[in-house]
């Protein structure tokens, strides 16, 4: 397993989760610190699956620190309207779902995480995390109101 590749993808889902960037990146540096100080996942062969419990506890008690959720920190990079547009509507839909819908979704497309993996960190079998995808995709789809969005 590359590290460094999976740095992004770790930091990515920190940021789903918390919202801010300052926050998620010391989330992911926790994240892997922690991974490296423990050898008993890596001797298993559980590397990935390991780093996104622990980001996903990290992410947790981040939130449970919290009171009050800050407004988002977020720039406007030089997209097109419609590019923006989109972006919003997107993010808009993808609010309404339900939070495991979301982190399903991120974890799957976003962060390519293998479904096996999913399932041992949800704890299901891979056929319930298929299902649950098929679900969620169905329910975005029908929220954007475009059939031919993914």
């Amino acid at each position: 397993m590359d590290l460094e590749e999976q740095y992004d993808k770790i930091y990515r889902y920190c940021y789903f989760k918390v919202h801010q960037r300052e926050i998620a990146e010391d989330i992911t540096q926790e994240t892997f610190l922690r991974f490296l100080e423990s050898s008993g996942y890596r001797s298993k062969g559980k590397c990935l699956q390991y780093l996104y419990t622990i980001a996903r506890h990290l992410c947790i008690d981040e939130y449970r620190k919290r009171k009050t959720r800050p407004l988002e920190d977020e720039t406007v990079g030089s997209y097109s309207d419609d590019n923006m547009v989109t972006q919003i509507s997107v993010k808009a839909t993808l609010s309404e779902l339900d939070e495991t819908d979301r982190e399903l979704l991120l974890l799957r497309y976003v962060n390519e995480v293998p479904v096996n993996v999913i399932s041992k960190l949800y704890g299901v079998s891979r056929f319930s995390v298929y299902r649950k995808l098929l679900q969620a995709t169905k329910e975005l789809k029908s929220k954007l109101g475009r059939e031919d969005f993914m």
